[in-house]
């Protein structure tokens, strides 16, 4: 009995068991499956073509159009002149830069130019007898002879005897000696050949001079150059007295130039062209590292869009009732930043910031802003 009341029990918990599990199954809750569908929103502008300058930009330094670098050609015991020579001195034209103790070379000119006197005077007695029509010439030459200006031109001859009768007797070599040796000593003095300031200075007074040392260097502070690398593809856009805009980096200053020189060869290594801006304006010094902007020309009938939103270098993406599509373009110019495109309809409306995963045929919403065209803002930016 013990037996059947157990078997009797466990087959009642068995049917009882199939019963609650299928009572659970028929009232489980089923997933509803819609899925909440994501749509992008973007922001789109309409194109609309115009006139759009093309503005090559690049960077470089300020140098003064017209330096020189002080050697000295003698040596000598630097003396002190009107001004002191130091950095940022301004000295105006003609005037004095630096002198340097010339004496006893001074003394040497002297020497020599007596012993000319000296060869002039020895051949007058011979010149009234055999050529008195020279004579009178060599006589004013002797009366008016200074010894310390500077040796004035012999006299010209009148015929060839009186000529070869003078280089005979050495006249003319040692005169051509003195006006060596006075060129010579105008080199202890260098004087300021433009209005301009000194920039470096590398010698004091009484500093012991050696020929060809480095004394310092001096510019004219009101007109300077920069150079600037330009790619070679932009070079035809380039012309010598374009009109240039120079700013520094912060653009809180801003002066105008022109470009005055272009070079005629490419640099192997990098393929570009040096072209130099000449520029002059209050608050340029030299040394500054200033901005470029060069109109270069006008692309009609093209907008201007930023680099980032191009797509394989020849598509955008511009949205068609609420669907992305590619559209082609051409591009015809690189900046740091933006790209000039051609060949996009008016009126088409083209997103204008990057949308991550866009893919052509992909629902997106508008944003409800007011659409202004491309070249508008891009036309104001340059302004």
């Amino acid at each position: 009995m013990r037996k059947i009341l157990l078997g009797v029990l466990g087959l009642l918990l068995i049917v009882f068991a199939i019963f609650f599990a299928k009572y659970l199954i028929e009232n489980k809750d089923k997933p509803t499956g819609n899925v909440q569908k994501v749509v992008k929103t973007v922001f789109v502008d309409t194109v609309e073509n115009k006139d759009v300058p093309i503005v090559i930009k690049n960077n470089g330094n300020l140098m003064a159009k017209h330096r020189i670098e002080l050697y000295s050609e003698v040596q000598g015991v630097f003396l002190r002149s009107s001004k002191l020579f130091k950095e940022g001195q301004k000295y105006s034209k003609g005037s004095v830069l630096l002198r340097m103790d010339g004496a006893e070379f001074g003394a040497s000119v002297q020497s020599q130019k007596s012993n000319l006197v000296n060869l002039i005077t020895s051949i007058m007695p011979d010149l009234r007898l055999d050529y008195p029509e020279a004579y009178p010439k060599w006589q004013a030459y002797l009366n008016n002879f200074d010894m310390k200006k500077a040796t004035p031109p012999l006299p010209e001859s009148t015929s060839a005897q009186v000529n070869n009768f003078i280089i005979g007797r050495g006249i003319n070599t040692a005169y051509y000696n003195v006006k060596n040796l006075e060129e010579r000593l105008r080199k202890y003095t260098i004087v300021a050949p433009f209005n301009g300031v000194l920039t470096e200075a590398l010698v004091n007074e009484g500093t012991l001079v050696r020929n060809g040392q480095k004394m310092g260097e001096f510019i004219d502070p009101s007109v300077y150059e920069m150079e600037v690398a330009i790619n070679k593809s932009y070079s035809r856009f380039l012309s010598v007295g374009k009109a240039v805009t120079l700013s520094n980096l912060e653009h809180t200053q801003q002066w105008k130039g022109k470009v005055s020189r272009i070079n005629g060869k490419v640099d192997q290594a990098t393929q570009t062209v040096k072209i130099f801006i000449e520029a002059q304006g209050e608050g340029m010094k030299e040394g500054m590292y200033l901005e470029a902007s060069l109109i270069a020309k006008d692309e009609a009938d093209a907008i201007k869009i930023d680099r980032s939103l191009m797509v394989d270098g020849t598509h955008v993406y511009a949205v068609k009732d609420t669907v992305l599509q590619l559209v082609e373009a051409t591009p015809v110019f690189y900046s740091d930043k933006e790209v000039v495109l051609k060949g996009i309809e008016n009126g088409t409306k083209i997103i204008t910031k990057p949308v991550p995963g866009a893919f052509p045929g992909m629902v997106v919403k508008v944003a409800e802003t007011d659409t202004k065209s491309v070249i508008s803002n891009t036309k104001q930016a340059v302004e």
